[in-house]
């Protein structure tokens, strides 16, 4: 499944106030179902991706705006940064291992190759790369922490 792909789905969702989205492709044997929950139910919120009738992975959209009482909502990352969200779910690693040095810090300057972390996905370690040049700004979440897909991982200022 092509993450890109998977990433303007769930946009195209968020723009068109989507409650329901699912595109069937035969020719892949792939089927993509994206639904939004109300804020009020207990279950979060998922992107499911299905192929040959089989779950292969979940991940967290943000809920519809709900009627009732105003809410200030964070602005956004600060000026002149730029959240690099997670591209799956799975558990985030900041080294190859854990006597390994980390792959980036706060002030480390990126190329769109440099790996920034791995995400544990299903068994598989997979190396996420910061596909943009910057600076690290901060690392919003903790080494061996489980993360969704779209989650904040890191703030960049972008070079």
């Amino acid at each position: 499944m092509d993450l890109n792909l998977l990433r303007k789905l769930v946009r195209l969702m968020d723009r068109g106030e989507l409650a329901e989205l699912e595109i069937e492709d035969e020719k892949q044997g792939l089927r993509v179902h994206l639904r939004r929950f109300e804020e009020s139910s207990p279950t979060s919120p998922t992107v499911q991706v299905l192929g040959g009738g089989a779950p292969m992975a979940a991940a967290p959209m943000a809920a519809a705006p709900a009627g009732g009482p105003a809410v200030a909502e964070p602005s956004g990352p600060p000026a002149g940064t730029i959240e690099f969200a997670s591209p799956m779910v799975g558990t985030f690693y900041r080294a190859a291992s854990p006597d390994s040095a980390n792959f980036t810090e706060v002030g480390a300057k990126v190329t769109a190759d440099s790996v920034l972390c791995i995400v544990e996905a299903m068994k598989v370690m997979n190396e996420i790369k910061a596909e943009m040049s910057g600076e690290i700004v901060e690392i919003l979440v903790e080494n061996g922490e489980p993360i969704e897909f779209g989650q904040p991982l890191f703030l960049i200022k972008k070079a």
